[in-house]
């Protein structure tokens, strides 16, 4: 058996000073587990959509009607609030969950040897997103579930969704300059479609703002507007991105493109085919609770997509070391 090191007070001192280099001193994990735990982080920030969205759908929303407690005089649930007061709470003990993931990521990034100080850096982005997002949260109940701060928590979580997809991407490759695998003009295309992803995104939320679905039985503040109008202009959108991931899987294979970019935008395109099948399915059944959860996962997954696509046009190699070549005496032959 490997002794246990005695723990010094120095190392109680160094680790309350600074805990992350106290575990990176000490740990040096492989880049396995730091693309690991990159990639936790993200599946637990689309979980935490998710489940939101089965808050809202459920009429949870006000389940616990207060915060940072659930009650006035309970910080958790009680038995008398029932299901709802279970749903809302479960989905605030989840962020906890998500922060004890993203925490993983930060430490893995810290600790991996060499430091990378941008991936790190990325981690705690996450982090003051989930802190500000978790208070917009709070704000969302104390204001009644008003639909524009509910529009605004789920676009927080969409950025928060954006910066853990880029440490993930950011995990597997290495800090050498970027090197682009394509034009300028594909370039511009894909930012085209980034764009419209962003306002497929934010129409949605003004969907959701005006639809049926109001996140709680009492009566509640709906955008004054008709959800039907903007369901359509929600579903142009959708087909604009869709057609701009079509002329960007012709123009990749026009231009001979790597393999990279042409199987991450046929991904996308898989998944936006996907996504319109359970839009308009849910738009003629008249916004089944089941599907509109299915299409909220969907949305993740396109924004997912989107920023992979983008991220695939360019490639980061390691950065390698230049190592001492031979001196000018060593150079020169020898006589005999």
């Amino acid at each position: 058996m490997v002794p246990v090191p005695n723990v010094t007070r120095a190392d109680v001192v160094a680790a309350a000073r600074n805990p992350l280099a106290f575990i990176a001193a000490r740990w040096t994990p492989d880049p396995r587990t730091v693309q690991r735990a990159a990639l936790a982080a993200l599946v637990m920030s689309v979980v935490i959509v998710v489940t939101g969205g089965a808050v809202r759908l459920t009429g949870s929303g006000l389940g616990c009607p207060t915060w940072p407690k659930c009650t006035d005089d309970s910080l958790t649930t009680t038995s008398a609030m029932g299901f709802h007061g279970a749903i809302e709470f479960g989905n605030r003990m989840l962020t906890y969950v998500l922060c004890a993931a993203v925490g993983w990521a930060i430490i893995a990034a810290r600790s991996q040897k060499p430091w990378r100080r941008g991936l790190t850096r990325l981690g705690w982005a996450q982090f003051w997103i989930v802190m500000s997002n978790a208070v917009l949260g709070g704000i969302v109940v104390l204001v009644g579930l008003n639909p524009y701060t509910v529009a605004a928590h789920f676009l927080l979580s969409s950025a928060l969704i954006a910066v853990a997809a880029l440490m993930w991407q950011r995990s597997r490759e290495g800090d050498a300059e970027p090197k682009p695998l394509v034009g300028k003009a594909v370039q511009q295309l894909v930012w085209f479609l980034v764009t419209a992803s962003v306002l497929l995104i934010a129409v949605g939320t003004v969907v959701t703002g005006a639809g049926p679905h109001a996140g709680d039985s009492k009566e509640v503040d709906r955008i004054p507007i008709d959800w039907e109008t903007v369901a359509k202009l929600h579903a142009v959108l959708a087909w604009i991105v869709v057609t701009l991931t079509f002329a960007l899987w012709f123009v990749l294979k026009a231009v001979d493109a790597p393999k990279g970019p042409l199987d991450r935008t046929r991904d996308l395109f898989l998944i936006l085919l996907s996504q319109g099948v359970i839009g308009y399915v849910q738009y003629f059944t008249n916004l089944p609770e089941a599907l509109v959860a299915l299409h909220m996962l969907g949305s993740c997954l396109v924004w997912i997509g989107v920023l992979r696509v983008l991220l695939s046009l360019r490639e980061r190699p390691e950065v390698v070391a230049d190592l001492p070549g031979p001196s000018l005496e060593q150079s020169l032959p020898t006589r005999a």
